[in-house]
């Protein structure tokens, strides 16, 4: 694994070096902090415009993708923390023009179990990774080499699975509309669409962690396509105020007797979901078929 990020230019190594002295300040159990993914191969893109079918813009922006190891600290505490130092990192920042910063974290004896077993994911991270701190306390430990075979039947019981439940929520939620349910509907298109972006986080990564924001499991999972960044494009007010509505379905329609939701809602979003579900079912074939293509080399 490399350990010096000076092929980056300076304004990401400062930025970069900012993100690891303020994890250490305030998760002192952090054990390494790897970057990996674009930034870490040096692939990456600072910011790319263009312009879509029917004229609508797309902005695509590398994210700074960073593996945060601790040890003996409890997982929902380490997200809290890592939220807070991306909150820190994007204080007066524009989100559309800066750096997205994508967070994960494990234990190291998770992590070690994981490279033992050839895990797909933990195994592409060593490989590419770039090391920005390690504590010298642990080693890591040496990584399996990849078994495609088990990689392919992994990943597609992991998209059967979740691609299943996804369009079970979205015949859920073509009932609930029929009934004129329309709050009832906007929690089943919001299950239905966490669930299809846990089919392709599955199916790249072979990982999940639970996650119910949908702003952060689409920041997740735009690297893989960049058709994925065209479903809630929020180019206009009306588009902001959909994907705002479906995020906010999650707890709102069940719990809040105020949340409303007009049929015209779920007519617009319905579409959005119903793209997010053939785009999901391309990308996850064509990513199942690569590991496939593998088995043979």
């Amino acid at each position: 694994m490399k350990d010096s990020i000076a092929y980056l230019p300076k304004d990401k190594q400062e930025e970069l070096n900012f993100l690891v002295k303020e994890i250490l300040k305030r998760l002192p159990q952090t054990e390494f902090i790897i970057l990996y993914g674009s930034y870490a191969r040096g692939n990456y893109v600072r910011r790319s415009l263009r312009i879509e079918d029917g004229g609508i813009p797309t902005v695509k922006i590398s994210d700074y993708d960073i593996y945060v190891v601790t040890s003996d600290f409890n997982s929902k505490k380490a997200e809290t923390v890592l939220d807070n130092v991306e909150d820190l990192f994007f204080a007066g920042k524009e989100f559309d023009r800066d750096t997205p910063v994508q967070f994960i974290n494990d234990d190291i004896k998770l992590l070690n179990k994981y490279l033992k077993e050839g895990r797909y994911f933990y195994t592409q991270i060593k490989q590419e990774g770039v090391l920005l701190y390690n504590s010298g306390k642990y080693k890591l430990a040496r990584r399996r080499k990849l078994n495609f075979v088990e990689i392919k039947e992994q990943a597609q019981k992991y998209f059967d699975e979740k691609l299943n439940e996804a369009n079970e929520f979205l015949i859920d939620t073509i009932n609930a509309y029929n009934r004129k349910n329309y709050k009832r509907a906007s929690f089943y298109l919001h299950q239905a669409c966490e669930n299809y972006y846990y089919a392709i986080r599955l199916t790249f990564t072979l990982r999940n962690n639970k996650q119910h924001n949908l702003s952060k499991l689409s920041s997740s999972t735009n690297r893989y396509s960049d058709d994925l960044k065209t479903v809630f494009s929020q180019d206009t007010p009306e588009e902001k105020q959909l994907f705002i509505l479906l995020k906010a379905a999650y707890v709102e329609a069940r719990y809040n007797p105020h949340f409303m939701v007009t049929k015209e809602d779920i007519d617009a979003l319905i579409p959005k979901v119903e793209l997010l579900r053939d785009i999901t079912k391309q990308i996850c074939e064509m990513k199942i078929k690569e590991y496939e293509d593998n088995i043979n080399m």
